[in-house]
């Protein structure tokens, strides 16, 4: 085989996943959307503090992507549904302006259509609780370490990573080291409410 075009030049390394449990956040952008059902929807990018145990992760995963239609990693975006199937506010809304309320001192939502209301979380603090989660994808199943739901960045010390979420079926066993429940105020996405 010939060397192929730009071999020298391509980097490598060792993709470092995201520790289970409770990470210091910084929110980089935030869009309304819609999902696939027509409900209010928030796309949240975020990236680890620089007092995080992995600050500064998105950013330097984001600027060591080649390809030049690179996107903010996938990891480091949520998508947070503001209603429920009854049309009133979903606990998982309430808790992600609650914890951003609570983890920035006197930051008070401003409610407003479009940038008014998405531009005021640019910058600011919160907190997450990450936990592994199975997925399929091509007919194979692997473990992703994911945001499980939000908290004030006060509690991120004292967080416990999730028992990992599982795809029903037989699947590989895997190891738990840690676990807690799910706190009041967390409700999972509908599968008809991902936007893609």
């Amino acid at each position: 085989m010939n060397k192929p075009n730009n071999f020298d030049s391509v980097q490598t390394g060792d993709f470092t996943p995201i520790i289970p449990g409770g990470h210091h956040m910084i929110i980089k952008g935030v869009e309304e959307r819609k999902t696939k059902t027509g409900k209010d929807m928030l796309v949240v990018a975020f990236d680890f503090a620089p007092n995080d145990k992995q600050p500064g992760y998105a950013a330097q995963l984001f600027n060591s992507d080649i390809r030049p239609d690179k996107k903010w990693p996938n990891s480091c975006v949520t998508y947070v549904v503001a209603v429920d199937n009854d049309g009133n506010t979903s606990r998982n809304f309430k808790t992600f302006i609650k914890s951003v309320e609570d983890s920035n001192k006197g930051f008070i939502t401003t409610w407003g259509e479009g940038q008014i209301f998405t531009q005021q979380f640019k910058g600011k603090r919160v907190g997450g609780v990450f936990g592994r989660v199975e997925e399929e994808y091509n007919g194979e199943r692997k473990i992703r370490t994911l945001l499980r739901w939000f908290c004030s960045d006060s509690r991120v010390e004292n967080a416990n990573a999730p028992a990992d979420k599982l795809l029903g079926g037989p699947a590989a066993p895997v190891q738990v080291t840690t676990s807690s429940t799910i706190p009041a105020g967390f409700t999972p996405v509908q599968d008809d409410d991902v936007p893609f």
